[in-house]
């Protein structure tokens, strides 16, 4: 038994020694820069040394079947070869196809850019012929009946130009200097006119502008 597994093992190695040379000297016709000797032996041994692990997954007995017999015996050697022969094939093929098909998406996507430039030029005239351009409109000036009285005019700006977004009481009442019952009787007003909206928070009642009182804000300059 020990006899057969060293006389296994001494095939597998000169198979891969023999596979290694065999890729080394069919891999130097076409690329002798980057050929290695060492490189290609070390494949070679490496993938003949897979034959046996490869057999016990396909559930083979060849490998048993070559100690009683030497045809089997034959075989196994021949796997072996094939085996380091085609292990500088299969990844020299696959580098191959993934260079080629590298390089061929890399000339569709020129092919592509280049197809966009020129539809972008045919159609650049076309889209600033056909854009509308940006007008500047003026504010309308304010009707009498939505003119705002100087408090209420003054707590608006406040609460767009403000520092917050949701201001309280106290904070509005200090900025425009005015009591707390006017500013109450005010915002009552300006929500009642959708130019203010309220909010409870953690901390009590906010107050904020809306989108009505911006636009009366810009109206009044």
């Amino acid at each position: 038994m020990a006899n057969h597994i060293f006389v296994l093992v001494a095939v597998m190695l000169m198979a891969g020694v023999f596979g290694g040379l065999v890729n080394y000297y069919m891999q130097s016709q076409y690329d002798p820069d980057t050929t290695s000797l060492p490189r290609s032996l070390v494949v070679g041994i490496g993938a003949s040394f897979l034959v046996p692990v490869v057999l016990a997954l396909v559930n083979s007995d060849l490998v048993a079947q070559s100690r009683e017999d030497s045809t089997r015996f034959l075989i196994f050697t021949g796997f072996c070869l094939i085996a380091a022969i085609a292990s500088r094939l299969v990844v020299t093929s696959v580098s191959d196809r993934i260079l080629a098909e590298a390089r061929a998406a890399r000339q569709q996507a020129d092919r592509v850019m280049h197809e966009l430039y020129l539809v972008q030029n045919e159609v650049r005239p076309l889209i600033e012929t056909e854009t509308e351009e940006e007008r500047e409109v003026e504010p309308e000036p304010l009707t009498p009946d939505e003119e705002l009285d100087v408090t209420t005019g003054n707590v608006l700006k406040t609460l767009g130009n403000g520092r917050y977004i949701f201001r309280s009481l106290g904070g509005l009442c200090r900025e425009t200097d005015t009591d707390e019952a006017t500013m109450v009787k005010t915002l009552e007003i300006m929500v009642a006119r959708n130019l203010a909206g309220r909010i409870m928070g953690k901390h009590g009642i906010r107050w904020h502008i809306t989108d009505s009182g911006r636009k009366m804000l810009a109206r009044m300059g």
